[in-house]
């Protein structure tokens, strides 16, 4: 009995770290700032009046592209196919590296889809490319699969005005957000770093979606 008596105050004390273990906020913000559209088209799943989830990711981030592998087909299932979210990828730029990833994205067509299919095959194939010290003969092979030609990728590498966009989006980023790292994820006026699970996002959605 005693044994037993000592199992059930475990078990109460390993629910109370578990609650206690819930993601918390880096930073409130303002959700008006954060959702108003960029200079260039959302990159959005979901329904529009579904609740906003969104990710700021940078394309050289190993973090970014685990959590794009691993658990963004999970919460796509469960809550963008379902009509609970609206979710958008924010292009963050670390680097400059960055930004040519997210700029040949961009051109590979000015659908949004095409682009986001763009970044997660950049996500998919970031081992061939991110971290080499010539990094743009394996950044144009791998986005042979979009059809990019490479005369039309160099030209989109020189499209300053296409840059200038790429490069506002981080800026308004860092100013509405204040973001320390990525990826960052807003969701209901409060910003949360790190690779997120799915347990946390039941954690934090479950008591806003429909």
């Amino acid at each position: 009995m005693k044994f037993s008596g000592l199992v059930c105050v475990l078990a109460l004390a390993l629910g109370v770290a578990s609650a206690a273990a819930a993601p918390q906020p880096e930073q409130t913000v303002d959700m008006k700032e954060v959702l108003k559209p960029g200079p260039l088209p959302e990159l959005s799943l979901g329904p529009a009046d579904g609740v906003p989830v969104v990710e700021y990711a940078s394309v050289t981030c190993p973090h970014c592209a685990v959590f794009d592998r691993e658990t963004f087909p999970k919460f796509k299932a469960a809550y963008i196919d379902t009509g609970k979210v609206r979710y958008t990828l924010r292009e963050f730029s670390r680097n400059p590296l960055d930004v040519a990833a997210f700029t040949l994205a961009r051109c590979v067509g000015e659908d949004a889809d095409k682009a986001m299919a763009t970044i997660k095959l950049e996500f998919a194939t970031q081992d061939k490319w991110a971290f080499v010290e010539q990094p743009l003969e394996p950044l144009l092979a791998a986005l042979r699969p979009t059809g990019l030609p490479r005369d039309k990728a160099m030209a989109c590498l020189k499209d300053n005005a296409l840059i200038g966009k790429v490069r506002q989006i981080t800026d308004t980023a860092e100013k509405v957000v204040k973001i320390q790292g990525t990826p960052t994820f807003v969701i209901n006026g409060k910003s949360y770093g790190g690779e997120l699970t799915m347990a946390d996002f039941d954690e934090l959605l479950k008591p806003l979606v429909k």
